[in-house]
């Protein structure tokens, strides 16, 4: 009779904001087993566990990191502090799931994913979004050609949001859109340059809203536009193809995905005579909407069961450290481009032969 494998051993770093969701999902998952909630602040970490919880607590990294029973940690630090901790895992034998960003600056997630591959752990982002059954059906479509030729990507995440005091809008919420894009985007397609638009109206001393305009390796363009200041609360993207359009408006609670038989087609020469061909170049073409039946469920435990899964069969995740790292990429050309006042700026390309 075979032994079915013991669940990982999972440490969970950083008890703030989004530490507690990753704890109640870690405790959610068949494959994992959590052992510690460890912060610095060790009395917030024992309020989130509770009085009655076999999980430890502790403020020690180092003590999370020496224990033999974690096999891998989950890190809800700053932002600024991914890099050194993560780096710390990885040199210790853990397998990482980590917040974006992946790291402060290209260069120290260039040195996060070599050292995952070098030391042969699985190295992931909590890109949330990704795992939605929403954009994995998004995903399904987009990859396997049923919108036909990608023509266009617009993505809209505005609210009344909380003001960073140490990012600007598009390092905290951009990273949501570009990690969906590049999660649907078919193999062939990438992002080659982005201009970045931005202003900072209530002189929090960075960008509050900001445009992006991304050109992708196949001539069309993706525009993401993401704002602290709106009253209302916007999430939205719009997949527009060749054969159909998808939108997904993720605050819709019966219809989060439509998929719009509607669209323009250019028409051939030889379809017109002469008249015509003055008059117009292109048809319209109206058919039916589709709202595909999609089963709700929380993204974040997809997202560490697909962490479990990468690290028990030795694969890649789907958002894994490559990918954390293009968007890391798009984000300090995007950075720049703010800085030159909108320049277009390249995307460093990201593959093993590039960042070697």
């Amino acid at each position: 009779m075979t032994t079915p494998p013991q669940p990982l051993g999972i440490a969970v770093i950083g008890a703030g904001y989004w530490g507690p969701n990753l704890v109640r999902n870690a405790q959610a998952t068949p494959g994992l087993r959590l052992r510690y909630l460890c912060d610095l602040d060790e009395s917030r970490a024992k309020r989130v566990i509770g009085d009655y919880s076999t999980v430890a607590t502790t403020g020690s990294l180092q003590q999370v990191l020496e224990d033999p029973a974690v096999d891998a940690v989950a890190i809800a630090t700053p932002a600024s502090t991914h890099y050194a901790v993560a780096m710390a895992a990885l040199e210790a034998g853990k397998h990482v799931l980590v917040e974006k960003p992946l790291a402060p600056t290209f260069e120290e997630g260039r040195e996060l994913v070599l050292a995952a591959e070098r030391l042969g752990r699985v190295l992931m982002l909590d890109h949330t979004f990704c795992y939605t059954p929403t954009v994995q059906h998004l995903r399904s479509m987009v990859r396997g050609g049923e919108i036909g030729d990608l023509q266009y990507l617009d993505s809209v995440r505005i609210n009344l949001g909380l003001v960073q005091p140490d990012v600007d809008v598009l390092w905290d919420l951009a990273p949501h859109d570009l990690s969906i894009m590049d999660a649907i985007l078919p193999d062939d397609v990438t992002m080659v340059s982005v201009s970045a638009h931005g202003s900072d109206p209530v002189g929090a001393g960075h960008a509050c809203v900001a445009h992006l305009t991304v050109h992708l390796s196949n001539g069309s363009l993706a525009h993401v536009h993401v704002n602290w200041l709106s009253p209302t609360k916007v999430r939205t993207i719009m997949v527009g193809g060749s054969a159909r359009t998808v939108v997904w408006d993720d605050l819709s609670p019966t219809q989060r995905l439509s998929v719009y038989d509607r669209g323009v087609e250019r028409l051939a020469s030889d379809q017109l005579d002469a008249e015509g061909r003055a008059a117009t170049i292109v048809s319209y073409r109206t058919g039916d909407m589709v709202a595909p039946a999609l089963q709700d469920r929380e993204a974040l435990r997809g997202v560490m069961a697909e962490f479990a899964a990468s690290i028990t069969q030795g694969r890649a995740p789907l958002t894994d450290g490559w990918s954390g790292l293009r968007v890391l990429a798009t984000l300090e050309a995007a950075s720049e481009s703010l800085g030159k006042q909108g320049t277009l700026v390249p995307i460093r390309g990201v593959d093993r032969e590039d960042v070697r």
